[in-house]
């Protein structure tokens, strides 16, 4: 490495599927309501419950 060159560092954040799904849906239902984000996390996390008990062969 030269005096001119800088190293630098990439550093990813991993995010489970999951959190990137409840972001999603909290992300639809706060910009289609009034709701703060406290409450559309919450109903983010409900509605992401409630479709995935549903069969797979039913969605």
């Amino acid at each position: 490495m030269t005096a001119d060159t800088t190293a630098t560092s990439s550093t990813a954040t991993f995010t489970p599927r999951y959190e990137q799904r409840v972001k999603l849906i909290q992300d639809v239902v706060r910009n289609n309501s009034t709701l703060d984000d406290k409450a559309a996390s919450e109903l983010a996390v409900h509605m992401l419950h409630a479709l995935d008990t549903i069969p797979e062969r039913l969605r």
